[in-house]
């Protein structure tokens, strides 16, 4: 399995940014760190190898950004609407770094975004802002509503980083193409946040797919089972 090591300095954050990817061709997905975590880390825990087969085939190519959360939604060091510029400066560097990176290197016009517990929170909400670039998004565990970071502080910039804000009244017909998964489990404390979720994009009638796990807990087990059975379905 091919892996390699890309590191830039990112205009849009200011800083060094490293990658970690994995495969030579293949659907582009982008796959997030957990709370705080590294591009390393779903290295680390075996996600990546439980769909390694799919890797080698040529099937999934695999980008794994680093995080900023601890300068951004778990900065308690700066004031919450400083927390939030943060990760929009974090969302440009995706969407005009990172994403242009991905889909020049295998041909697509759109990516696949996926990731564990927070790491769900940053799949979904990139998706859902911007649903012309994204053709999949594969949440496991995810959380949706981002106020509880905040100290009951909210903006215009919280209500447009708030999945569960800002898609009630999201009338993108982008929207309506992508393909979502929403996977939980039955002891998960994530569970209402996906089933609220489920329910919003159900009221507007966006297709999607409410994957609720039996006596599984929020853990990387039930993530390492999920992913290669979301990527089955590629």
């Amino acid at each position: 399995m091919k892996e390699e090591l890309q590191k830039w300095h990112s205009p849009s954050l200011n800083k060094e940014m490293e990658t970690l990817v994995f495969g030579h061709s293949g659907y582009p997905i982008i796959l997030f760190p957990t709370s705080m975590g590294r591009y390393y880390e779903n290295k680390d825990f075996k996600l990546i190898e439980s769909v390694q087969n799919f890797i080698e085939e040529g099937k999934i190519k695999i980008y794994c950004p680093d995080g900023i959360d601890s300068l951004s939604w778990y900065n308690k060091n700066i004031h919450p609407s400083e927390r939030v510029k943060n990760h929009i400066w974090y969302d440009k560097f995706l969407l005009e770094e990172l994403l242009p990176l991905a889909t020049s290197e295998t041909g697509r016009n759109k990516v696949i975004t996926a990731g564990c517990s927070f790491g769900g929170y940053h799949a979904a909400n990139f998706a859902f802002r911007h649903p012309w670039a994204v053709s999949h998004m594969f949440s496991m565990s995810g959380a949706f509503d981002i106020t509880g970071q905040l100290d009951g502080f909210y903006n215009d910039d919280v209500y447009f980083n708030n999945p569960i804000d800002y898609i009630p009244n999201n009338i993108n017909p982008e929207l309506w193409q992508l393909k979502i998964v929403l996977g939980t489990t039955d002891r998960d404390m994530c569970r209402p946040d996906n089933e609220k979720l489920s329910g919003i994009l159900h009221h507007k009638g966006i297709n999607h797919w409410l994957d609720i796990r039996s006596n599984a807990d929020h853990d990387w087990p039930i993530w390492r089972a999920m992913f290669p059975e979301y990527i089955y379905q590629l």
